[in-house]
């Protein structure tokens, strides 16, 4: 069973969306498993804090390193395997071929962060790797973990109703996926491409991989090889 640990603040997010549609069918199932863990209850005094003024001074507040350390001792077993990550807008950004190897393994334990982030020190001690899920800020880790998390679900053996659906999809085979089409044939005009419609595999398949080429070249040339 692939297995995910959060760590978060808000631990009645999850499962969420994560619940319903494959990855909730598949929850259900025991393909894989969630547990969601309060790094409150691990927090300071009387009210449980978590967070402290940053040092050296500037605006919000940090996760204190002692509070999310405990919270991952007492939740991670020391020789636990899965990899450590923490989702952060300064991570390396979350590639498909990333996905794919966290499919491939016993699962994921996932820091959110919250405030301005939490202690560079305990990134380092617990050995956090830090992943962004794009360019740009969110309250919290929580939705990041929950995109992260879909994506490595839906590789699962036996979650996707055909295999041979997640080979060609975007970022499969270095390109975007090429364009869909359904019946009606014509629709307010538009008709499904003759090729499509041709019974010719080969031909098809070529159609296929360029348009995928010529989207990938519009859309996102940053994918493309250099020469």
């Amino acid at each position: 069973m692939w297995q995910a640990s959060i760590f978060t603040l808000y631990p009645d997010m999850f499962p969420g969306p994560l619940g319903t549609s494959l990855s909730g069918e598949a929850l259900k199932r025991g393909t894989w498993s969630l547990e969601a863990h309060q790094i409150r209850e691990h927090g300071l005094g009387r009210h449980r804090a978590v967070d402290d003024t940053p040092a050296g001074g500037g605006p919000g507040m940090v996760i204190r390193a002692d509070v999310l350390a405990a919270s991952l001792d007492a939740g991670l077993p020391a020789d636990d395997p899965r990899p450590r990550l923490l989702m952060s807008p300064r991570g390396r950004p979350l590639t498909q071929e990333r996905v794919r190897a966290l499919a491939a393994g016993p699962g994921v334990a996932i820091v959110c962060g919250r405030f301005e982030g939490v202690d560079e020190r305990v990134i380092a001690g617990r050995g956090l790797e830090e992943v962004s899920i794009g360019d740009y800020v969110l309250s919290g880790g929580e939705i990041a973990s929950m995109v992260l998390l879909d994506a490595c679900v839906r590789l699962l053996p036996g979650v996707m109703g055909k295999e041979a659906s997640g080979s060609e999809e975007s970022f499969e085979g270095g390109l975007l996926e090429y364009p869909h089409y359904t019946r009606p044939r014509e629709w307010e005009g538009r008709e499904i491409p003759e090729v499509l419609l041709s019974g010719d595999h080969a031909r098809i398949a070529r159609w296929r991989r360029e348009q995928a080429e010529r989207l990938t070249a519009e859309r996102r040339p940053d994918l493309l090889p250099r020469d």
